[in-house]
C-alpha cells in the first residue's frame, strides 16, 4: 500500500497540472480586446451581441461603445472595492450571493415547472373556481355587449343597415357581413363583454357624461360625428359591484389557478427536497448551544 500511495499522489498531481494546462490553454485561445486591471473582455463576449442586420458602421460604433461602457463599470468596480469599507463589501458580497442564488434557483424551478405542471384549465375546474368566489368578483368598472357599425357620412343604405343591426337574424348577419368591407367599424361579436372604455374609444360621440343615456340594456343608438354615422345595439350591461361574468374575467381565474398549481407543486418539491438529503444526510441542523 506503501508503495501505491507515491503514484497516487504523482497521478492526482498530474491531473492537477494538466487541468490547469487546459484551463490556461483555453483562456489563451481566447481573442481578448480590451483589458482592465486583470480582467480582461473577450472577443466571444461581444460577438453574440451583433446582429446580422447591423452595417459595418453600425457594429464598430456598438462595439466601441459597449467596450467603454464596460470598462467604466471595471473602473467603478475597482474603485468602489477600495473604497468601500469592509462591512459594506460584506454586506454587498451577502446581496450578490443571494441574487445569483435566486437567479440559479429561480431558473432550475421554473424549468421544472414547465416540464412537471400541467397548463390546462378545464371549464368545470373555472366554474367550479368562479362559483365559489362569485362575491370576489364583482366588477371595478362597467363593461356592455353590444354590436355596432360604423358608416361613412352619407351612407345610401343607412336605415337597411340599421333594420339589420337591430333584427340581427341569421339572414341579417349574412347580408350585415357581405356589404361590411363599405363600413368603416364593424362588431357584430355581442357576446363578448367590452369595458365602456373600449366603447369610447370606438364610439367617440359616446362619452362618460352621456353614456347612461345610451348604454343601456337593449337600447338601440344612432349617433353621429364629422367623420360619420354610428349604429349600435346594446344586448346587455353591467355595473360596477355587479358580478362579473365568467367568460370577462376567465383569463384572470386562469392565472390564478394556473399560480396555485405551481405553487403546490412547489412547496412539494421542496418538502421532497429536504426528506431527501436528510434521509441520504446531506442536510442536518445542529443544536445551537446557547
Amino acid at each position: 500500500m506503501k508503495n501505491v500511495y507515491p503514484f497516487i499522489c504523482m497521478g492526482l498531481f498530474s491531473l492537477v497540472i494538466f487541468s490547469c494546462t487546459d484551463l490556461f490553454k483555453r483562456e489563451e485561445d481566447k481573442k481578448p480586446i480590451a483589458r482592465v486591471g486583470a480582467s480582461f473582455l473577450y472577443e466571444e463576449d461581444i460577438k453574440a451581441l451583433i446582429t446580422e442586420n447591423m452595417s459595418k458602421g453600425d457594429s464598430a460604433s456598438f462595439v466601441s461603445n459597449y467596450i467603454n461602457n464596460w470598462a467604466s463599470k471595471q473602473l467603478l468596480l475597482s474603485k468602489a472595492k477600495i473604497n468601500l469599507s469592509e462591512e459594506k463589501l460584506a454586506q454587498y458580497n451577502v446581496l450578490v450571493d443571494d441574487y445569483r442564488t435566486d437567479l440559479y434557483t429561480r431558473a432550475y424551478k421554473e424549468a421544472l415547472m414547465s416540464r412537471a405542471t400541467d397548463s390546462v384549465i378545464t371549464d368545470a375546474q373555472l366554474a367550479d373556481f368562479y362559483e365559489q368566489g362569485k362575491e370576489n368578483f364583482k366588477l371595478k368598472e362597467r363593461i356592455a355587449r353590444i354590436r355596432f357599425v360604423a358608416l361613412p357620412k352619407g351612407f345610401l343604405d343607412k336605415d337597411e343597415v340599421s333594420k339589420r343591426l337591430k333584427r340581427f337574424k341569421v339572414e341579417d348577419i349574412r347580408y350585415l357581413d357581405s356589404i361590411g368591407v363599405q363600413f368603416n367599424k364593424l362588431n357584430f361579436n355581442d357576446s363578448i363583454w367590452v369595458r365602456y372604455t373600449r366603447i369610447f374609444e370606438e364610439i367617440p360621440p359616446i362619452t362618460v357624461d352621456n353614456a347612461d343615456k345610451y348604454l343601456k340594456n337593449s337600447q338601440f343608438f344612432e349617433l353621429e360625428d364629422s367623420i360619420g354615422v354610428y349604429l349600435g345595439k346594446i344586448e346587455e350591461i353591467k355595473d360596477i359591484n355587479d358580478i362579473a361574468p365568467l367568460s370577462f374575467i376567465r383569463p384572470t381565474i386562469e392565472q390564478v389557478l394556473l399560480s396555485r398549481r405551481k405553487m403546490n407543486y412547489l412547496r412539494k418539491l421542496e418538502t421532497e427536497l429536504l426528506d431527501e438529503a436528510i434521509k441520504d444526510k446531506e442536510f442536518e441542523v445542529f443544536e445551537i448551544k446557547e
